[in-house]
């Protein structure tokens, strides 16, 4: 049985972007496509992540790729293999370099058994990857396969999708685990400057901040009725589902249709009329799913018609991640002992992964239904649902913590100064319930933010200037 397993890319084309964009920025983007096409030279540039499904980098890259397909750049993504104890060092770490040490000190036993694990899948990537091509490396679960690249000759540079504004004794030990491991990368890459552990060197440093596709089965518009069709069909708007079927465009461009269920853990439905705040994202513990449900229960539903949504993928389907099952569990019996009149106006919902285009669709009509979106995370690594949120025109509160503080621009959203006050989450959501001009006014603004600063040519165009200067550099040295 093969470690690491090809990804499928669908082209995007590049064309229905200027729609977006604007004439200018797509004729920036074809230019800088050529000539990065000129001085690959045959090259191949790689992706290689832990996971293509269930999360922002997976769905990133989807989209980010199949432009890259449309601008005849070869590029390829690679999803490597670990078996359950990996996956929990990985886990360990990722929540340690945000400054969570609850999974206990990572030991040198751990780091032979993560060296291990990457050294069998580098071997197999290295049937793919030459000498001269690029390779992109993706999060912790990744970093120790670039010295095994970079000896066969590939030029690495590694993303980190993660980090924190600060650093203590636990964010030390996470990247003192890290760093090793990552001595022969060419290039780093974060989301924000204040990531940047201080001993990686300031000129291998590229700041390229995560980015929506307005095109995606997650982005691209609905319009009320196929959100109120596909949201009826996965069971969280009370009734039957409409006669016409819950239609969206995939990835490939053929069209799709919503037909799954999502489990659903509520005693009662919202009316379609019925105002909806809803919170998207993994069931991981630096989400705070517990703290939203106690939060709304406490300060929003004793003076609000108001239902709360917590939705997350189907934690079986996210392979990197094994702790969605336990926060999951978490979120359940917490629910289970709210008063009746709070319980009966939450709803815990996981969302099938079996189709990635149709998850999308799903999460794309609860957002777009959504009055209200929050993002009360302890800590975040950049938080796309927020600009995926603000894309659609809907109000977002957020956290004051990460890549959330670069997308909620002064009114464009609000921002939770302490993501434990839960007394204050629940007076910023009120807020905007009850003044829906104001919600309206804070969501238009916030679409024109996202478009400006967070859609994927700019992303693009970040990627091919840190390319460039890596080849040039190799080839001077």
């Amino acid at each position: 049985m093969s470690l690491v397993k090809p990804v499928q890319i669908a082209p995007r084309s590049v064309a229905p972007l200027e729609h977006v964009i604007g004439e200018e920025r797509r004729d920036q983007l074809v230019q800088a496509a050529d000539q990065f096409r000129t001085a690959l030279a045959g090259r191949t540039v790689w992706n290689v992540s832990s996971t293509a499904v269930g999360g922002g980098v997976a769905e990133m890259l989807h989209a980010l790729l199949g432009y890259v397909e449309d601008l005849g750049i070869t590029s390829r993504w690679m999803v490597i293999t670990g078996d359950a104890e990996f996956f929990v060092i990985t886990k360990r770490l990722h929540n340690q370099v945000h400054g969570d040490a609850s999974g206990g000190v990572l030991t040198a036993a751990d780091a032979g058994r993560y060296a291990r694990m990457l050294a069998a899948n580098a071997v197999e990537l290295l049937d793919y990857i030459r000498p001269g091509d690029l390779v992109l490396l993706h999060d912790p679960q990744t970093a120790g396969l670039t010295e095994y690249l970079t000896h066969a000759g590939a030029l690495v540079a590694w993303r980190s999708h993660i980090g924190v504004d600060w650093h203590n004794e636990v964010t030390d030990a996470a990247w003192s685990f890290l760093l090793p491991n990552l001595v022969a990368a060419r290039g780093f890459v974060f989301s924000r400057r204040e990531y940047v552990p201080r001993q990686i060197p300031a000129d291998k440093v590229a700041i390229i901040p995560p980015s929506i596709d307005p095109f995606s089965p997650k982005n691209q518009r609905l319009d009320a009725d196929t959100v109120r069709a596909t949201l009826s069909t996965i069971g969280v708007l009370d009734g039957a589902a409409p006669g016409e079927r819950a239609a969206f465009t995939r990835r490939d461009g053929t069209t799709g249709y919503v037909g799954r269920k999502a489990e659903i853990t509520g005693d009662s439905r919202p009316q379609p009329d019925d105002p909806l705040v809803l919170q998207v994202s993994r069931w991981d513990l630096l989400k705070d799913m517990p703290g939203v449900m106690r939060g709304f229960a406490e300060y929003v539903a004793p003076a609000s018609d108001a239902y709360l949504v917590l939705a997350g993928p189907a934690f079986a389907g996210v392979a990197d991640d094994p702790e969605g099952a336990a926060v999951f569990a978490e979120c359940l019996l917490q629910w289970r002992e709210l008063p009746t009149r709070a319980r009966n106006r939450i709803l815990l919902v996981t969302l099938p992964l079996d189709d990635a285009d149709e998850n999308a669709a799903m999460v794309n009509a609860l957002q777009r239904h959504a009055a209200v979106i929050v993002q009360k995370s302890l800590a975040e690594g950049f938080g796309l649902t927020v600009a995926e949120g603000m894309w659609k025109g809907r109000p977002v509160v957020g956290s004051a913590v990460g890549g959330i503080i670069d997308q909620i621009a002064a009114g464009t959203g609000i921002l939770l100064p302490d993501p434990h006050d839960l007394a204050a989450f629940g007076s910023d959501v009120r807020r905007l319930l009850d003044n829906p001009d104001e919600a309206d006014h804070m969501g238009r603004a916030a679409q024109a933010h996202i478009t400006r600063n967070y859609v994927g040519d700019q992303h693009l165009l970040r990627y091919a200037k840190l390319f460039t200067g890596i080849m040039q550099h190799a080839a001077a040295v």
